[in-house]
Formats: C-alpha cells, sequence, structure tokens
C-alpha cells in the first residue's frame, strides 16, 4: 500500500485497542459543535476495544496521532460489506483544526489503498444529516448522495444520508 505524506507533527498508524479512549474524546469534541448531538459511550461498544473490533469484521481502523498534543486527531475504518465487490467506510472523524490541510485526504487515501488491495470496488458510507461540511468534502472526493435517509433511534435522534463512490485508480486523487 502506498505511503501518505501527512504534516508534522502527525502520524498515520493501524490502531490499536488502546486507542479507543482518544478516539472516544475526539468524537465526543466533533459531537459538540452540533444542536442535541451528544457523545453516549454506550451507543460506541467498539470503542472498547476498536482495532479488534474492525479486525473481527475482515477490515482495519487507522488513526491520525498528533505528537505535540498526545491525542488521537483522526481516525478512519474501513470493512467489508456482505455486498460482493463492496466496502463499507466508519469512524471518519477529523480534529477541527486539521481540516483542509490535506489529512482527510490521506485518511480516505489510505482507505481505498486497503480496498484495491482487497479486490474491492465500491465503497459506502453513512454520515449524520448535520455534517453538512462532511457532506462537501465527500461529494468532493466523488461520494454520490443516495436517496433517501436512515434513522438511528439514538440518543441524537440521528438521521444519516447515505454516500456511495465507484472506486477507480482516479478516486485517491
Amino acid at each position: 500500500m502506498s505511503s501518505h505524506t501527512l504534516p508534522a507533527p502527525l502520524t498515520l498508524t493501524p490502531a490499536t485497542d488502546a486507542d479507543g479512549q482518544g478516539m472516544a474524546a475526539l468524537i465526543a469534541r466533533i459531537f459538540a459543535d452540533y444542536e442535541n448531538c451528544p457523545f453516549v459511550p454506550d451507543e460506541f461498544p467498539e470503542l472498547q476495544a476498536p482495532a479488534t473490533y474492525y479486525t473481527r469484521k475482515g477490515g482495519m481502523l487507522w488513526v491520525v496521532k498528533d505528537a505535540t498534543t498526545d491525542s488521537v486527531a483522526g481516525s478512519i475504518a474501513i470493512t467489508p460489506t456482505h455486498q460482493a465487490g463492496e466496502a463499507e467506510l466508519f469512524k471518519v472523524y477529523l480534529a477541527h483544526h486539521w481540516r483542509g490541510s490535506g489529512v482527510a485526504q490521506s485518511l480516505l487515501a489510505t482507505a481505498f489503498d486497503w480496498a484495491r488491495h482487497s479486490k474491492l470496488h465500491s465503497i459506502v458510507l453513512w454520515t449524520d444529516t448535520r455534517f453538512v461540511a462532511g457532506h462537501r468534502f465527500y461529494e468532493k472526493q466523488g461520494f454520490v448522495r443516495l436517496p433517501g435517509i436512515r434513522a438511528l433511534h439514538d440518543a441524537a435522534s440521528t438521521f444519516e444520508f447515505g454516500y456511495h463512490l465507484l472506486l477507480t485508480e482516479t478516486a485517491a486523487a
């Protein structure tokens, strides 16, 4: 798989189960920006052992670590779905101050490389309808919004948009 350059002081590495607490802190900070979007740890049991969770699903989880703050600054996970040739993205989060720096593209490129290596050609993701900046980012990367929405019936009464990308050699560009 190709290596993706990140600005200092960041490193992108495969996650360990010990990264769950840092991921939870990152997600909580991001959710705090949105009305009625509480971070409820019980709704994220996978963060107890995140690397193990995604490995058991046949996938991979990476984290971006910030050496200056000794914290998790970003994450992305990918797993195959039950549809032939398809993968799904999860836990696509990036700390506010790193947005617009190319880090999110590096996270996506890493997941795309993994999908290609795994002989997968299609990627789906679901994202909260409130995460408008994320929608713009995904659409700039070639994702197409699927019709309809889904309800999660969680503490935040979350509704999500689905997105799809047919993975090609140019999708990571």
